[in-house]
């Protein structure tokens, strides 16, 4: 560009803008020049370059953003058991999903450190439930399609203000509610008793918790799978132990559904099904592949 018979002020914005490093430093500087160009005669084709220099860069600029947004969000496959925390910045979402799961997010005392959903699998004896942490509610990368397919909604909170507002931006999240009051390890105990009290006046699901001095967390893993309104069923092998990992269904599901989980097209290899626990009415008792399923038993198959 140049810079003939231009103020000081100017040319010091285009020596700026050559050196830049980004588009953004760029796109400043482009402004500065703008203003610091004489708005006379001679110079009218050089501030129209500008500015059509200014109009092509700001459309880089956005079409970048939009395609780094839509590209950076993270694939996420979906397992049996999905909650999602949500709240706004600084509740503790980060501290808690560490604290619970192998995930391993940035905990920051600066305002939306999350840009990106963190995933982490909780172990629930035995049973793996997949926890995501999205951005802040408040933030622009807050990502809506994640909590509105979660199963369950935790709503993580440090003033029951922010509840209402939470409850605006996610009423068509489907999934079930558990409110969670946190850092309840800068309450007196007086004021925790104030906060049960309003929350369960409320009808809430609720539970408070610390990340920091662990307060009610193994509570809140029961809670928490007990919300999924799912059972849990072990598989053994004869004359071994039962499995540690249990199968997760839906309530009253069958010994054919299990099978299947397993392995497609298994339960037409089945020559015996012995069960053992809630739904049995003796320990071995065999059974078809109709027979439903209670929270913990246990199936033994014995193939063809």
């Amino acid at each position: 560009m140049a810079s003939t018979n231009q103020s000081p002020f100017y040319q010091k914005a285009e020596e700026k803008f050559l050196a830049a490093q980004t588009d953004e430093e760029r796109i400043t500087y482009l402004e500065e020049m703008i203003r610091e160009c004489p708005k006379h005669k001679s110079s009218e084709k050089m501030l129209a370059n500008l500015k059509t220099r200014y109009i092509k860069l700001k459309k880089k600029i956005e079409t970048e953003k939009k395609t780094k947004k839509s590209s950076g969000k993270v694939g996420i496959k979906k397992e049996d058991l999905q909650a999602v925390i949500v709240g706004k910045t600084k509740t503790g979402k980060s501290s808690l999903i560490s604290l619970l799961t192998n995930a391993k997010p940035e905990i920051s005392s600066h305002e939306f450190a999350t840009k990106t959903p963190v995933i982490g699998m909780m172990n629930y004896n035995g049973v793996p439930i997949q926890l995501i942490e999205v951005p802040a509610i408040e933030s622009e990368y807050y990502d809506r399609g994640i909590v509105n397919s979660a199963d369950t909604v935790l709503i993580l909170i440090t003033d029951l203000s922010q509840i209402s507002e939470i409850e605006k931006i996610i009423e068509r999240a489907p999934g079930k509610r558990i409110i969670l009051f946190g850092k309840t390890d800068l309450l007196s105990e007086n004021e925790k008793r104030k906060i049960s009290a309003t929350l369960q006046s409320r009808k809430y699901n609720f539970l408070l918790i610390s990340s920091k001095t662990k307060e009610n967390i193994e509570q809140f893993k029961e809670k928490l799978f007990q919300s999924f309104g799912k059972i849990r069923i072990y598989t053994k092998e004869p004359g071994k132990e039962k499995s540690n990992r249990p199968i997760i269904l839906l309530p009253d599901g069958s010994v054919r559904k299990v099978a299947e989980k397993i392995l497609k097209g298994f339960s037409s290899k089945i020559k015996e099904t012995r069960i053992w626990g809630p739904s049995s009415k003796y320990p071995g008792q065999v059974v078809g592949l109709n027979h439903k399923l209670k929270d913990m038993d246990i199936v033994e198959f014995k193939t063809r």
